[in-house]
């Protein structure tokens, strides 16, 4: 068989739907360098369906969306020079074709692996923790009557699985007994803290006892109103200051976008009381930058406000990680996806550790830290600053 025949059977297989995917192996002298190999689908986009090359290279992907004319030339192209095998999977048949270096080609084919007609969006549907009919969400104004996404919330949608995906893996990680004692420091209109509640009863099988703290009366009024209706008898929010919350036994505590020095009282009271997983996704971070003087090496950039301002950001979540560390927590820092509250998407995690390691170290770091930035006090350890004595040297 030609090797001009394998562009045919992929546009005939392509037209009239029977299309699963085709590969592209064994790079050749011809292909760009580090390109191990192609993978191809067709993909369904607002302009219709076309198909997507997935270059695969050692570190990175790159996709790009073809025409069929356009696909077929690149195939055409490639085929024999760039890479020696190709295979091409179809719901009637499947093909495969190996080059030699001499350029002769051999051909076989069987029955197909999948007759299923193949999946062609674009973004496929990726594991949700959380069932769309729900009627919180509805409640909360995240879905329809139906069930369905409300286009407006999409983006709340994405950031409630993005959260819910995270705290799944610490609970991998680091399990909770079934009565997980949990507060919500700041739970505002309560996204997140119905999201967890759903997730921890329907999905983990789990008898949470949860509070929502938030100082507006309203909030914590519509919340309890829609935790009763939803049958979430675990689940209540209080109208207080944080300060003021003093529950017996705490498991896991969540600061979700604590106005400045609001996530520092959040995170000290889980230190206090020993909360084992510690999750916070701080915003406004005022207090080091209005005590900045800085007197290191970075001064001639900071004195730009709009450098000053991320560098400060930058410090704060730095330290109060740190110090989470020095208090017996191992840490992590990364990027939370965005929210409609804040542009603010850093995301701390903290899990106490088995076994305690030396503060010293850590508070040296500290201190070097707040040397060379001008500052006197971070917050956070103001707050802590009784609480470490019974930390190992």
């Amino acid at each position: 068989m030609s090797s001009d025949r394998f562009p045919e059977i992929f546009q005939s297989a392509f037209q009239a739907g029977h299309l699963l995917k085709c590969t592209l192996s064994k790079p050749a002298a011809a292909a760009p360098s580090d390109l191990k190999n192609i993978y191809i689908r067709p993909v369904t986009l607002k302009n219709g369906v076309k198909i997507a090359f997935n270059y695969r290279y050692k570190t990175r992907d790159e996709v790009k969306n073809y025409t069929l004319p356009e696909a077929l030339g690149l195939l055409k192209n490639m085929l024999g020079t760039a890479f020696l095998n190709a295979e091409l999977f179809t719901t009637e048949r499947d093909f495969s074709v190996r080059f030699e270096k001499d350029g002769t080609a051999s051909w076989s084919d069987k029955q197909p692996a999948s007759t299923v007609a193949p999946e062609t969006t674009h973004d496929r549907e990726k594991k949700r923790l959380l069932d769309p009919a729900s009627p919180w969400l509805h409640a909360l104004g995240i879905t329809s009557t139906k069930g369905e996404v409300l286009a407006a919330a999409q983006d709340k949608w994405r950031q409630i699985n993005k959260y819910l995906e995270i705290i799944e893996t610490l609970l991998r990680t680091h399990p909770l007994p079934p009565d997980v004692q949990i507060a919500d420091m700041g739970s505002g209109k309560g996204y997140l803290t119905f999201a967890l509640y759903d997730f921890l009863t329907t999905r983990l099988n789990m008898q949470p006892q949860m509070t929502g703290i938030e100082l507006r009366p309203a909030l914590v009024e519509f919340c309890n109103k829609t935790a009763r209706e939803s049958g979430f008898s675990g689940l209540n929010f209080l109208a207080t200051d944080i300060n003021d919350y003093h529950p017996e036994r705490l498991d896991m505590l969540i600061a979700l976008h604590a106005c400045d020095t609001a996530t520092d009282l959040a995170l000290a009271t889980g230190i206090r009381l020993k909360a084992q997983i510690i999750v916070a996704a701080p915003c406004c971070h005022k207090q080091i930058r209005r005590d900045m003087e800085t007197r290191n090496e970075m001064a001639p950039l900071l004195r730009f406000g709009i450098l000053e301002e991320r560098q400060a950001e930058i410090l704060t979540d730095g330290i109060r990680a740190l110090l989470l560390e020095a208090n017996g927590y191992r840490t992590n820092v990364f990027e939370f996806i965005s929210s409609e509250h804040t542009a603010k998407n850093v995301m701390i995690t903290a899990i106490t550790e088995k076994k305690q390691k030396p503060r010293q170290p850590v508070l040296d770091k500290i201190a070097a830290l707040k040397s060379g930035f001008g500052i006197r006090e971070h917050y956070l350890e103001h707050l802590l600053d009784n609480n470490f004595q019974h930390l190992p040297e």
